[in-house]
């Protein structure tokens, strides 16, 4: 489902040629690659860019993804990719990305990524300013309603017989 008037759009890109696999298909690692550039712009979003992460010495480090492959994406594809916040607290922001293939609107992939806040003294998980926190609870008045896709939580395993 594509609620696009709440969720954040901030990055878009293009399936590259050294992207391709021997497959002939996007490689799994550049969708890894392509999460991780899109959560730079979520930051500065949610208020932990680059200023706010110099002025505190703080910074966010991934602390869990999952992607799930759902459909091909070929060479030279327009990419979206949209994020969803799916719960925080002081310390921790759980979100789930999106990608869509902008050429023909499909579902490409989905990264849910459970982010920390740390101290960059300390490089311990810290607790994040007022201001950031109250951005996340704004945020989540738009988020908090939106349907959890069903690839949040989704564990991997082979079926018992």
């Amino acid at each position: 489902m594509k609620e696009t008037g709440k969720l954040f759009w901030g990055h878009r890109d293009v399936v590259r040629s050294d992207w391709i696999d021997y497959n002939g298909h996007f490689n799994a690692g550049y969708y890894a690659v392509c999460f991780d550039d899109a959560i730079e712009t979520w930051m500065d979003y949610v208020g932990l860019g680059a200023t706010h992460r110099e002025e505190f010495s703080v910074t966010t480090f991934s602390a869990e993804n999952h992607i799930t492959y759902i459909q091909e994406v070929a060479e030279g594809s327009n990419l979206s990719i949209s994020t969803q916040l799916l719960g925080f607290d002081r310390k921790r922001i759980h979100a789930l990305q999106t990608m869509w293939n902008s050429d023909e609107e499909f579902m490409a992939a989905t990264c849910e990524v459970m982010s920390l806040h740390v101290s960059e003294e300390t490089r311990r998980v810290s607790e994040m300013s007022e201001a950031v926190y109250k951005r996340l609870a704004e945020i989540w008045l738009l988020h908090g309603d939106l349907s959890v896709p069903p690839q949040v939580g989704h564990q991997m395993g082979v079926p018992a017989k």
